[in-house]
């Protein structure tokens, strides 16, 4: 079984509210059963959701609500709300009937709903009851299925400048993949305005010039993107004659800079005998 759970976590801890959850869910579920093992298979997949405006907050929230019509888990004549494992009652509830940290207003008003009142959580009801017989979009469905951030371009880029400016961090592959091509983009960026250069030059330049070998080894060095990637982002060829050629590159350089060194030691030490 999948459980999933729109929450908002003030506080940067969800890794440590999961594992008390996930911990103690096991441990009194087998104490109850009287079985030993593990009860979930796997870590718990988590997705970022934007939740300030977009209408991203609105889109995962009835995702979550509407879980169990996918799963076959109600009739046609059924409604949403006899699924007892679903926050959609609580929604419906009366405010004092509702947990204390329970949140309503911000997903009402994503549909419109400016008030917390009974005729305001029917139409609620009656919305997601229209939603269900609606048929889904499988594209829009993959970024809530297999991504891990859901929001605007700015809101993800933030999330991968916290992620990499954070220690200790273990990301899945796809976040690490994104965060090495966004942080590649901006490692680009530095050196067309350092050169002077817009991003036509990357297409004009020939394949080895000195300049995006430069650009290129700098993206090697500091992010884990593969040269075939970086190949194809500063025009260097394939990868086999990038690899070629930045490897040649780097090994002038290297001879380059010993070079200065060693003149600039020189230098101080004809000044310090003069």
């Amino acid at each position: 079984n999948h459980f999933h759970l729109v929450v908002e976590t003030p506080n940067a801890n969800l890794v440590d509210g999961m594992h008390w959850l996930l911990s103690t869910y096991t441990i009194r579920l087998n104490r109850r059963h009287e079985t030993p093992g593990h009860v979930f298979s796997g870590r718990y997949k988590a997705l970022v959701v934007e939740s300030d405006e977009g209408g991203y907050l609105k889109r995962v929230c009835d995702y979550v609500h509407l879980n169990p019509v996918r799963a076959h888990l109600l009739g046609t004549q059924d409604r949403l709300l006899s699924y007892p494992w679903s926050s959609l009652g609580w929604y419906l509830a009366a405010r004092e009937h509702r947990a204390g940290w329970m949140r309503v207003d911000r997903l009402l008003g994503e549909h419109g709903i400016q008030h917390d009142t009974a005729a305001g959580r029917m139409e609620f009801e009656g919305r997601m009851e229209a939603r269900r017989m609606q048929e889904e979009d499988e594209e829009q469905l993959k970024p809530l299925r297999r991504g891990w951030c859901l929001g605007s371009p700015e809101f993800r880029e933030r999330m991968l400048e916290q992620l990499e400016q954070r220690a200790g961090e273990n990301p899945n592959a796809e976040v690490r993949r994104e965060s090495a091509a966004a942080k590649a983009e901006r490692i680009v960026a530095q050196e067309l305005a350092r050169l002077g250069w817009k991003e036509e030059e990357l297409v004009r330049q020939r394949k080895n010039a000195p300049e995006k070998l430069a650009i290129a080894a700098r993206l090697r060095k500091e992010t884990i993107l593969p040269l075939k990637s970086i190949a194809a982002r500063v025009g260097l060829g394939t990868s086999k004659g990038a690899n070629r050629n930045l490897h040649a590159w780097m090994q002038q350089t290297e001879k380059q800079d010993i070079r200065r060194k060693e003149d600039t030691v020189c230098q101080q030490m004809n000044r310090s005998m003069a």
